[in-house]
């Protein structure tokens, strides 16, 4: 190999500060994605341009300023830790950069940096550890779009998704075994969530959101988010030793009406608060550094809820952001 080796690593993207005018920015490329909202064009447009985007960004906006540094983005600043801690590790024979999917630092500049250092190669690893159309698939298609306009393209290799990359499990069980699991009623892992239709558009053997899909990871699902979503959970679970009424597999952020692949971390919350638990512990595994939907959404929006039905405390067990062993995992995984 003549040239250096890229390694682009990208995660979704995060306004460029918490005004209003970024936030707008930040959703309506967000939004505007046809992976991430798949409808037609016109009305993904008219809703997003019309109703989302307009109403959403005052009060994101104001979430995101409760998010916000004085280093800047979380997301960002982690990433960018990230970054230098790979480099660090990987030396002088690889070039590693930073993208976000959305808004900066873009996949086009980051990818324009790695040719221009002449690299010989790419890799680019979404920091998304289960595979989906709207994150992973996203990214693809954005790199494919940067480099198909470029005459001399590099070797490239997309790592699709790391769900059940041991460095990963492992350090997620240690980050909850450091706050006394022993101590709390009940455990969640809870997932980003996704619409419904969109696990079935990928679903090409007609065997998800059936009882007992999720059991196994098999060829007919072996590309289903949410059949990776529950791998994690009882892999990372196996090192805690939970038994299965320890703990539950559910899911967050859903935008809209259309059913979002369930259950749904709320109702989680409200029927563990019918059984009288108090305390909560809150693994998020789809996320590797702490962002608006685990410090925000878990730690401040689930908390006020459970208190409002009789709970007590909802505990985030941190992400991996940039701890030392996240890093020599990911140059792991990148070499």
């Amino acid at each position: 190999m003549l040239g250096k080796k890229g390694i682009l690593l990208v995660n979704l993207g995060t306004p460029n500060s918490p005004s209003r005018a970024d936030v707008y920015k930040y959703l309506k490329q967000f939004l505007l994605d046809d992976r991430v909202i798949d409808i037609s064009w016109l009305a993904r447009n008219l809703l997003v341009r019309g109703i989302i985007a307009p109403f959403r960004s005052g009060s994101s906006a104001k979430l995101y300023k409760e998010l916000w540094t004085e280093e800047g983005s979380p997301l960002k600043i982690y990433g960018e830790q990230l970054t230098e801690g790979v480099q660090k590790i990987l030396g002088e024979d690889y070039v590693v950069e930073l993208a976000m999917r959305y808004q900066n630092p873009s996949i086009e500049s980051g990818l324009d940096k790695l040719i221009k250092a002449q690299v010989s190669e790419i890799t680019v690893l979404p920091l998304f550890p289960h595979y989906a159309s709207a994150s992973t698939g996203s990214v693809y298609e954005e790199v494919m779009r940067v480099l198909s306009k470029k005459q001399a393209i590099p070797q490239l290799k997309v790592i699709n998704s790391f769900y059940d990359y041991a460095p990963m499990i492992e350090l997620f069980a240690e980050q909850g075994k450091a706050l006394d699991i022993a101590q709390y009623d009940h455990i969640l892992f809870s997932y980003h969530g996704l619409p419904e239709r969109q696990i079935r558009k990928a679903d090409d053997c007609n065997h998800c959101l059936k009882p007992g899909c999720c059991d196994t990871i098999s060829t007919r699902n072996q590309f289903c988010y949410k059949g990776q979503c529950y791998a994690t959970t009882r892999a990372i679970a196996k090192l805690l030793e939970l038994e299965e009424e320890q703990y539950t597999t559910c899911f967050q952020s859903r935008l809209g009406n259309d059913p979002w692949v369930q259950p749904y971390t709320s109702d989680v919350l409200e029927e563990r608060a019918k059984e009288g638990d108090k305390k909560l512990l809150v693994f998020c595994p789809a996320f590797v550094a702490d962002c608006l939907e685990t410090t925000i959404e878990v730690s401040v929006e689930y908390q006020e809820e459970f208190e409002e039905m009789g709970g007590e405390k909802v505990t985030l067990v941190p992400s991996l952001n940039a701890h030392p062993k996240w890093i020599q995992a990911v140059a792991d995984l990148v070499k």
